[in-house]
């Protein structure tokens, strides 16, 4: 039985039944085990430094309580002013600019950030979505993600502020996405964007809605992506899972925070099961191709082996990498973690292939 576990995820569905840098990483090579792992130095340092703000466990909160929650953002900061260092993002990420707009949604405006490089383009274009499991978190949280693929890509991103659940349920988040995709197809050129050349990109729920949309796309019939980034995608509603049980309690994302979200996020447990949610199931054939990024002490690890094996089994190009030794979240943080910087600059040779630069 699929089954969403945690304690919110018992309420949803009234049942529950250390190494290298970084490995490319197959279906027959991935991580399986039951042990789980430690984080490397810098990693360590990031998580002591979100404990040391207190945040208060997201699956007990409201969703307003849990969107005051300090954030891994938060901690990313708070580190480099204990290090005495800039926290000026043009500072962090030197070349690329930013400015805050509105677009056009499925049910109206929705904000954005448009990120551009240095330079007279047109510049290739990504739509960015970030992660918060479709409930909480912002482009605002998920700024050093989309600013640096802007850098290492070379490319303008819209990352997006799209509806959030529960005020806005599934499938909102997934309908504004798409039309966030649309935008860019209508208006790159209006950002100093090269309309031919558009990818998508997202972290977690944000990885999630990168696949869905491409899938989306490929259905309305509209221009193709030119590629897709997924980080630490949510890509199935199972929560027994190999990685699911090694790190049913991790932090800064624990088995307990998916069941929180799959509640406010749907509207029955029947969604869990829509293809948009479900990617795995989903018919994937036809899509651009797709690049995985996975942390090792992630619940969500074993979604990103899954989605691959989908994938290839539908004749996509797809390439995923795992990163030992750092958590979820990790991806943005390439200000003070370096394996976030190594994945970040994984994600723009990627796309920098894809677009043929």
């Amino acid at each position: 039985m699929t089954r969403w576990c945690g304690a919110a995820g018992l309420a949803l569905l009234a049942a529950c039944g250390g190494g290298a840098e970084r490995r490319a990483d197959s279906a027959a090579g991935a991580v399986t085990d039951s042990a789980a792992a430690a984080p490397e130095a810098q990693m360590k340092a990031l998580l002591d430094q979100h404990a040391a703000l207190g945040p208060r466990p997201i699956e007990t909160l409201t969703p307003q309580e849990a969107r005051q929650q300090p954030s891994p953002k938060d901690a990313v900061m708070a580190l480099l002013v204990a290090q005495g260092r800039d926290t000026v993002p043009t500072a962090l990420v030197p070349g690329v600019t930013s400015m805050d707009r509105s677009i056009t949604g499925a049910a109206g405006s929705i904000p954005a950030r448009i990120y551009t490089p240095a330079g007279a383009g047109p510049f290739p274009v990504i739509v960015y979505y970030h992660g918060g499991g479709w409930v909480i978190a912002s482009k605002d949280v998920y700024d050093g993600g989309a600013r640096g693929l802007s850098k290492e890509a070379n490319a303008v991103v819209v990352s997006v502020d799209y509806r959030l659940a529960p005020e806005a349920k599934f499938p909102a988040q997934h309908d504004d996405a798409l039309a966030a995709y649309r935008w860019a197809l209508a208006n790159a050129a209006s950002i100093k964007g090269d309309p031919k050349r558009v990818a998508l990109a997202g972290e977690s729920a944000g990885g999630n809605l990168a696949v869905a949309t491409a899938v989306a796309a490929r259905d309305a019939k509209l221009q193709k992506p030119t590629a897709v980034i997924s980080v630490y995608p949510i890509a199935q509603p199972d929560t027994t899972t190999a990685s699911y049980e090694s790190y049913a309690m991790a932090k800064p994302l624990n088995r307990p925070m998916m069941g929180w979200f799959a509640k406010h996020a749907t509207r029955t447990p029947a969604d869990l099961q829509d293809p948009r949610i479900n990617l795995v199931k989903a018919n994937l054939a036809d899509l651009p191709p797709v690049t995985i990024i996975n942390a090792e002490i992630d619940p969500l690890r074993d979604d990103g082996m899954m989605l691959e094996q989908a994938l290839k089994a539908a004749n996509v190009p797809v390439e995923r990498r795992l990163y030992d030794g750092v958590a979820h979240e990790f991806f943005g943080a390439a200000a003070v973690v370096d394996r976030a910087r190594d994945a970040q600059a994984y994600a723009g040779a990627r796309l920098k292939t894809a677009f043929g630069a």
